[in-house]
């Protein structure tokens, strides 16, 4: 089963036995961040010089990620010129969360299930229902950080949106970060793909680093 790398990201925050969304935050950015990639490994959107353009709005069959492809053509139409990347991981985090859990739920990834907390407030999470794409991504994930495995593409991308929004833990539970941060940054930094989507890669985690600092200081200043 072929999954994005939205979805990818979403079953490593997603804990299995009750459902809750680990680094909630720093996920949702990343999430956002995933659907970008995929829409630019696609052809479909252009990011560069912190500013994202629509490329090709033809579909990619994929519904997570065209329905992103026409609120972003149709956001981004509106303005005068490109707009900036940190505006639309802003806008969009929290709603590519919803559509990309929905839509591992449509695929029989994971279970929806209505609980209350504190016995008051309705919230739906997530459980694990079909844990084969979650083990095979986790033991690529070690293969290429732990035991020096080529990369591919997509891989890559993957784990430098993981390394740009710090969600280490969430990646490799089991391993400290300081073991697996230098290979992450050689990941990111190597020869993996072309250079416009090397260049996407870093203005999204510059874009992610941004964001992420404005919520801690909202939320703690």
């Amino acid at each position: 089963m072929t999954v994005t790398l939205a979805e990818e990201i979403m079953l490593l925050s997603l804990d299995d036995a009750s459902g809750a969304a680990k680094e909630k935050q720093s996920a949702a950015w990343a999430v956002a961040g995933g659907i970008l990639l995929d829409l630019v490994l696609a052809g479909r959107v252009a990011v560069d010089g912190g500013r994202l353009r629509v490329a090709d709005r033809t579909p990619t069959d994929v519904p997570l990620l065209d329905e992103r492809l026409r609120l972003i053509a149709g956001w981004a139409g509106r303005r005068s010129r490109a707009p900036k990347t940190t505006e639309w991981l802003t806008k969009d985090c929290a709603k590519a969360v919803k559509a990309t859990t929905e839509s591992l739920h449509g695929r029989g990834l994971v279970r929806a299930e209505q609980r209350r907390v504190m016995g008051l407030f309705p919230v739906t999470r997530y459980p694990e229902a079909d844990g084969s794409v979650e083990r095979e991504l986790r033991d690529r994930l070690r293969a290429v950080v732990l035991d020096d495995a080529e990369p591919d593409t997509r891989t890559a991308g993957l784990l430098a949106l993981v390394h740009g929004a710090k969600l280490h833990r969430v990646a490799f539970p089991d391993v400290p970060r300081k073991e697996i941060a230098p290979r992450l940054e050689e990941i990111t930094a190597g020869q993996w793909a072309a250079e416009d989507v090397r260049r996407a890669i870093r203005d999204m985690q510059a874009a992610m680093v941004v964001v992420m600092a404005t919520t801690v200081f909202t939320v703690t200043g």
